[in-house]
This record gives C-alpha cells, sequence and structure tokens, in this order.
C-alpha cells in the first residue's frame, strides 16, 4: 500500500495503542501462571498478535472476552514442535527461552526481515543452561530442547535486552536459581519492564545495576487481571506530530512509566516543544523548534521520529547511539539518510552518531523499507511539507500501530 501525506495542521485528544512491549510480556507471564488471567486494554497490531499465536502454540487457552480483552488460562504443554514468531524480534528472543523450558525440541521459526535479525546471542548461554540446540548459523530457525536449568551464565547485552528478558521470563521455573552475568546491557528500561511484569504475577526477579541478575529457581506465576498501559512509542510520534503541526492531547499515558520511550519528553522539551503533563495524560503544543542533542541508546525506537523531530528544529541536531539501529526491521540509520536527503533535509552519519540539519520538507516519492517506525516518522515530516509525500509500503505500521494513518488523519484540521 502507498500512502500520501500532505502539509496539514493538527488538533485534537487521542488515546494510543496499549505497549504491544507490556502486552507481549503479559502474555507470555499468563502462559507460565496456573490459572486464568484476564489482559485489558489489548491492541492487537501485528506482533501482539503474533504472541498471541505463540503462546496458544505452546499450550495456553485464549478467549476474547471483547475487542480489547483476552482471558489466558495458563498451562506449558506445547501443541506442536514448530512455533512461528511471525516477524516480532521481541518474540522471538523471549519465547525462545521460554519454549526451552519443555523437555521436547521446539524449531523456532519466523518471516520476512526476522530471518535476517542476529541470534547467536542465544546459543551459547541456553546451552550453558542445559538446553540443546541447533541453529543456523545465528540465524533463525533455531531448535530448542530443554528443560532449561538454572546456574552462572553470561550473556552480551550489547546488541539488545530482549534475549536476556526472555531468560528473567524462564528461569524463574527452572529447577535451580540462577545468576546471569550481564556485559553492557542496553535498553535497560525494558529491562525494568520485565521485572516489572514479573512482578505483577507474583515472580521476584533482582538485579545488581544491570550487571548481574539473580533468578530464584522454583518459583510460580499467578494469575492475575492487568490492564496494559499506553504505549510510549505510539505515543512519541503523535506527541512530535503535534510539536512541528499543532496541538495533540494523549490520554493513557503517564510520565511515571518504565518504558524506555517516556524519554521522548525530554527531546522535545530541549528541542523547544511546550508539554504540560497530568496523572494520566499529556499534552503538547508547537513553538519555534531549535535544535538539541539526544542520546537514544537505551531507546532507540525513538531515532526515526526523533529525525521528525530534528528535521523541523532551526540549526544541527545530534542524536547519539545509532549502533543500535543496524539490526532493526531496516538498517534505520541508514533507511533514516537515504530517505530524509529525499526530502531535503542534511543528514550525516559520523561514529556513533546522526546528526541533522533542520529544514524545509520537499514533496517526495519515499520508501518505508518495510519499517514501522521510519514509514510513520515520514508520516510526521509530511505534516510540514511543501506539498505531499508519498510513501510506499506504508502497510507495513501495522507491526505496531494498524490504524495509524486513520488517527493522524481524524486530527487533522480541516480547513
Amino acid at each position: 500500500m502507498d500512502k500520501s501525506i500532505s502539509r496539514g495542521q493538527l488538533s485534537g485528544v487521542v488515546t494510543p495503542p496499549c505497549s504491544k512491549s507490556y502486552a507481549q510480556r503479559a502474555l507470555a507471564a499468563a502462559l507460565l501462571a496456573e490459572g486464568e488471567s484476564i489482559l485489558r486494554n489489548l491492541d492487537f497490531c501485528d506482533d501482539t498478535l503474533s504472541a498471541l499465536r505463540v503462546i496458544e502454540t505452546l499450550g495456553a487457552a485464549t478467549e476474547r472476552i471483547d475487542e480489547r480483552t483476552v482471558k489466558v488460562r495458563g498451562g506449558l504443554a506445547p501443541k506442536s514442535n514448530i512455533l512461528n514468531i511471525g516477524e516480532s524480534g521481541l518474540a522471538t528472543r523471549m519465547f525462545t527461552p521460554i519454549a526451552s523450558l519443555c523437555n521436547k525440541p521446539i524449531t523456532v521459526e519466523g518471516r520476512g526481515t526476522i530471518l535476517y535479525r542476529p541470534m547467536q546471542m542465544m546459543i551459547e548461554p541456553l546451552r550453558k543452561l542445559g538446553v540443546a540446540v541447533r541453529d543456523g548459523g545465528g540465524l533463525l530457525p533455531i531448535e530448542v530442547c530443554g528443560p532449561i536449568r538454572g546456574g552462572e551464565i553470561e550473556v552480551d547485552g550489547s546488541v539488545s535486552s530482549q534475549f536476556l528478558t526472555g531468560l528473567l521470563m524462564a528461569l524463574p521455573l527452572a529447577e535451580e536459581d540462577t545468576t546471569i552475568l550481564v556485559e553492557n546491557a542496553v535498553s535497560k528500561p525494558y529491562l525494568d519492564m520485565t521485572i516489572d511484569m514479573a512482578s505483577k504475577f507474583g515472580v521476584n526477579i533482582q538485579h545488581n545495576d544491570y550487571k548481574e541478575f539473580y533468578v530464584e529457581g522454583n518459583q510460580k506465576y499467578e494469575a492475575t487481571d492487568i490492564t496494559i498501559e499506553g504505549d510510549w512509542s505510539a505515543a512519541a510520534t503523535l506527541l512530535v506530530a503535534g510539536a512541528v503541526a499543532g496541538k495533540i492531547t494523549l490520554t493513557n499515558v503517564s510520565m511515571l512509566s518504565k518504558q524506555a520511550d517516556v524519554a521522548i519528553c525530554d527531546a522535545l522539551v530541549r528541542a523547544g516543544a511546550l508539554l504540560t503533563s497530568e496523572p494520566n495524560s499529556i499534552t503538547v503544543e508547537h513553538r519555534d523548534l531549535v535544535a538539541f542533542e539526544f542520546d537514544a541508546t537505551q531507546c532507540p525506537d525513538l531515532f526515526p521520529v526523533l529525525a521528525a523531530l530534528a528535521a523541523a528544529a532551526e540549526g544541527e541536531s545530534v542524536i547519539y547511539g545509532t549502533h543500535r539501529l543496524e539490526h532493526k526491521e531496516s538498517n534505520r540509520a541508514e533507511a533514516i539518510k537515504h530517505e530524509y536527503e529525499k526530502l531535503g533535509i542534511e543528514v550525516r552519519l559520523e561514529g556513533d552518531a546522526m546528526y541533522i540539519r533542520g529544514g524545509e520538507i520537499h514533496s517526495a516519492e519515499t520508501d518505508s523499507h518495510h519499517d514501522h517506525r521510519i514509514a510513520m516518522s515520514l508520516a510526521v515530516s509530511a505534516l510540514r511539507s511543501d506539498g505531499e509525500i508519498m510513501i510506499r509500503d506504508a502497510e507495513c505500521v501495522a507491526k505496531s500501530y494498524p490504524d495509524f494513518f486513520e488517527v493522524l488523519e481524524s486530527l487533522r484540521v480541516k480547513e
């Protein structure tokens, strides 16, 4: 699907979808819990649907109570030896250790860009925990056969926190206690989310400055009734849209969230946008924007929308942490540079930093690189273009925010 977005102003109130990161963790915990859990405020984007199918394959019984609520009866009892995780990086790296709790071979496979994303960091740690692993050179498909046991392992945390999340979710059910020594942990807020979600299901995980994690074995997940909070990744895109083109209020979001992408608020303030926070909402209003510096190492998903913010700011902004972008749905650093230069924006990649000089946005035909966050970033910049921007393969937004374009259009001020 190709989508054309024209210049315009935005105004209104909107509730972003639920956090897919929290939703997937909640689904995993509900699978591992004894009894029936109720998960409320779910939005069924592609990644959440993938996680739902995975827990069903692994033995959970699910029932949709209404459009945004699912009942999950837990129980790890695989119905197939094939676990298809779709195109979700989190589902791959989280459910592989969970599948390793089972004493039968299970092959984890996927489709699309996930087939080219690195999985090597999982292989040796799982083997040291007693799991038989067959892999395709560090890529999917991967076959695992447990049961996983505890012990002491080292994990390279420099590429992604997602595998560590999977270990932290699975190892409370191992027979032995586990100490995980982590080198260069990244995306620490996502690890906080994992620990937070586990605690909501009665499981305790401790750590020492994200360098050592201690997981007691033989714990039990307890079924619970939980409401999933709003997604700060989606909220970030909407807030930047308001900052560059109007005034928007978001509901069901909190500045106290453990989600990494709440850091967008800091970037917006540095850029000169006007933010007003309430306990369960936040309002952003356009002001003349100025260049800013921001370290996105711990929140790499913000890079594309930060590019849209920087493109609208006067002067040259610098965003640090580009090394985190190579193994996403696209090589996001290169994709941002390529597409924004089509719009007339100067982008330089130097070392671990991206430099973006703000300026006028020109009409162009662009490509999403089949990356939902690139597509949404380009749509935000289109709001201040001198005409219209066409985005190819715009349907990729379904990965995280299926009705993004409809929501954006509903906020447009009618002339």
